[in-house]
């Protein structure tokens, strides 16, 4: 969750939100809209028929208590069950109706994703309800939605339209978003490659219960000028993988070996979209910065650092077409085209558990791959310069994507061996 999300006003939140979503592709010029119930009992919701792509905040709408309408449009032609779900759950102080893609995939074969696809998404989302379709905008459709969320639902897909979410606050009820949209878009790709596999709730719950020791604290901490500029750099890719859809609010890790074995990593439960470079988690000697906690992961980079002095650099991260092949235990051939093969060579898989701590897995931890898939899990991506770390996990979800894609016009035709020696003597050699 941000940490600042309170003290920002609704009508900058909402436009800060709806610019994410539209730009990522979530939704349209015309579609979706965002509301926050404020304090004071009053709902900011987002315009009818006004540009998402553009929308300022002096767009947005507050509805008061009293139903009186305060801006200078109209509120949006959904606000009757965006105020039937603050009405039926008092819990709810944000809701957002999108179209995105992959959801819309879902309501129109009337199907609910199963978020067992990937170990966190299950907390993130809860159980999924569903909608049965009613005339947009009408009091109606507030009614079914409002009666799903009775049921204690915070995600709904919503039958041949989309889906709402809603949240304690925007950031919440975003997380939970467009952790859903990223269930249904891995959920497709993995289908057309192969057959997805799903977690069991037994195995989600042993993620979660493995992945709660804490690093002790170090009573001082220094700032010298290069772990300040390493903690910015962190920031800025961290940024561009959401920006990228390389990463989502809230997954996605990422390190830089400082000196020696110590490095620096992002926090745990800090939304990756708003993060900063006071966010940064220091680890020193085995212990963390005070008052702050590392990543869970953070003893697989620990481990990384320690037994691989050329490794400076780690990104953990859930990307949609690498993990088709992780959900599906499809072998993901990077012998696409010739910048694949000289940065990834290969990309190896291991088992869901085999990342849990008390396993130290030797392939993730000693073979150190420049990438790795964890089934129903993550992808891992080694390097030395950050930059060029990120570059591989780009070069690895292009190699990924380009595969799913071609998947449906026949069978891949790799770069033969031939043509692999030839790559490795003039670029390896």
């Amino acid at each position: 969750m941000s940490k600042s999300i309170t003290l920002i006003h609704p009508r900058d939140q909402i436009t800060e939100i709806i610019s994410r979503i539209y730009k990522r592709g979530m939704t349209t010029t015309s579609g979706g809209n965002i509301s926050i119930l404020d304090n004071n009992g009053d709902i900011w919701v987002t315009p009818s028929a006004i540009d998402k792509g553009s929308l300022r905040a002096s767009d947005i709408i507050c509805v008061k208590r009293d139903g009186t309408v305060l801006g200078k449009h109209r509120p949006s032609s959904e606000f009757p069950f965006h105020r039937a779900i603050y009405e039926s759950r008092p819990d709810i102080r944000s809701v957002i109706h999108a179209h995105p893609p992959a959801l819309v995939s879902f309501s129109i074969v009337r199907q609910i994703p199963n978020t067992n696809i990937i170990s966190q998404a299950k907390h993130i989302c809860g159980p999924i309800g569903y909608a049965r379709y009613r005339l947009p905008g009408s009091e109606d459709l507030g009614d079914v939605i409002a009666d799903e969320f009775k049921k204690g639902y915070k995600a709904i897909i919503m039958e041949n339209h989309g889906t709402v979410l809603g949240g304690s606050d925007l950031t919440d009820a975003f997380e939970r978003f467009e952790a859903l949209e990223f269930c249904a878009r891995t959920i497709l790709y993995g289908s057309q490659i192969g057959t997805p596999n799903y977690l069991s709730d037994d195995q989600i719950d042993e993620f979660e219960s493995q992945a709660t020791g804490v690093l002790p604290e170090m009573k001082e901490t220094a700032y010298p000028s290069d772990e300040v500029e390493k903690r910015l750099e962190i920031c800025k890719i961290v940024q561009r993988s959401c920006q990228q859809g390389l990463m989502i609010s809230s997954y996605g890790t990422v390190s830089m070996r400082w000196k020696d074995n110590d490095f620096l990593i992002t926090p745990t439960n800090i939304n990756r979209w708003d993060m900063d470079v006071d966010d940064i988690v220091q680890i020193k000697r085995g212990q963390r910065e005070a008052g702050k906690l590392p990543s869970r992961a953070a003893w697989i980079h620990q481990e990384i650092y320690n037994r691989n002095p050329k490794v400076n650099s780690i990104i953990m991260t859930q990307s949609p077409y690498l993990m088709a092949f992780g959900v599906t235990k499809s072998y993901l051939n990077v012998r696409t085209i010739p910048e694949s093969w000289i940065f990834l060579q290969d990309i190896k898989a291991v088992k869901y558990g085999t990342h849990f701590k008390n396993n130290n897995n030797s392939l993730i931890v000693d073979d150190c791959p420049t990438a790795l898939i964890i089934e129903n899990d993550s992808v891992i991506i080694t390097g030395d310069k950050l930059l060029q770390t990120f570059d591989y996990l780009e070069v690895a979800e292009f190699s990924a994507k380009s595969i799913v894609l071609g998947n449906s016009l026949g069978e891949m035709v790799p770069i033969n061996d031939d043509q692999v020696e030839d790559l490795r003597k003039k670029f390896l050699s």
